[in-house]
């Protein structure tokens, strides 16, 4: 254990921020591995946003000891910032700029940048090379912003809400986009309102709640989803089970063959989530 977490990406123990009386995070640990989407989930003021500053260096906590890239946040350089992707929920880029002059922009800023060209490929805008920022839709404008986000070529990139005011087929898009950065060895932290985006993406979960973790897993693990009773329903009626492939066999075998309008429903994992935060 000690050899794995010596190389995490990010290790937090302890973490607590106060603000007078209300204390917004209230005694966090969290370990993120290299290579992994790691999702931390939670409700409007339960300390998600918080937490991903400090871990960011915008913010000083109160209390604990945070590691990021092996360093202090508090301490962090230019050189530690280079390492660094971030992506936030509202940007504010000059909108009379084109696409390729604010990337190829941006991209000096880094040590490490990666091509800007390439950069602009891989978010899918080539299309949109020459548009100014202010004609972009919303999913073209987030494009850029995560071409932004990894210009630097980054270890860790933070998302927050990446996927906003997207449309079903950009948000599988991005998806793409997202996993396709993690197979080159981007480790991601994601926060996200959308449950189905969490499970498609997140190797793992947090759940957090009033300054609190509440429970780190799987999306598959969470809650010991994996466990709970399966709701059986057919068109003559409903039953849960334990083991709904025996049940469904039994039930077979009345109906002679075909049951008629079979499903099988397990909790999803919005139903999970909304139960650990009380909801």
């Amino acid at each position: 254990m000690w050899h794995r977490e010596a190389m995490s990406v990010v290790k937090v123990h302890g973490l607590t921020k106060q603000y007078g009386e209300l204390n917004a995070v209230a005694g966090v640990d969290l370990i993120i591995e290299p290579g992994e989407i790691f999702s931390l989930l939670g409700p409007n003021g339960a300390g998600k946003t918080t937490t991903v500053e400090i871990l960011e260096g915008f913010r000083p906590r109160s209390s604990g000891s945070v590691s990021v890239l092996g360093v202090d946040p508090n301490d962090g350089d230019s050189t530690w910032r280079n390492r660094l992707g971030i992506v936030h929920q509202n940007s504010q880029d000059a909108g009379d700029l084109s696409v390729v002059e604010t990337v190829h922009h941006f991209a000096k800023y880094y040590r490490n940048s990666r091509d800007a060209d390439e950069v602009i490929s891989a978010v899918g805008l080539d299309e949109k090379r020459g548009s100014l920022i202010r004609n972009l839709s919303g999913g073209q404008r987030r494009r850029l912003d995560v071409a932004l986000g990894i210009i630097g070529n980054p270890e860790l990139l933070f998302l927050d809400e990446p996927t906003t005011g997207f449309d079903p087929e950009a948000r599988r898009q991005f998806w793409d986009l997202i996993k396709s950065l993690q197979h080159a060895g981007t480790t991601i932290l994601l926060t996200t309102h959308y449950l189905d985006e969490a499970e498609a993406l997140a190797d793992r979960v947090a759940v957090i709640n009033r300054g609190k973790i509440v429970e780190v897993a799987t999306p598959a693990t969470l809650g010991n989803r994996q466990n709970a009773l399966a709701l059986v329903k057919w068109r003559d009626g409903e039953s849960e089970s334990n083991q709904p492939t025996e049940f469904i066999k039994e039930l077979a075998a009345k109906y002679h063959g075909e049951i008629p309008e079979l499903q099988v429903i397990r909790p999803s994992l919005e139903d999970i989530y909304l139960r650990m935060i009380g909801e």
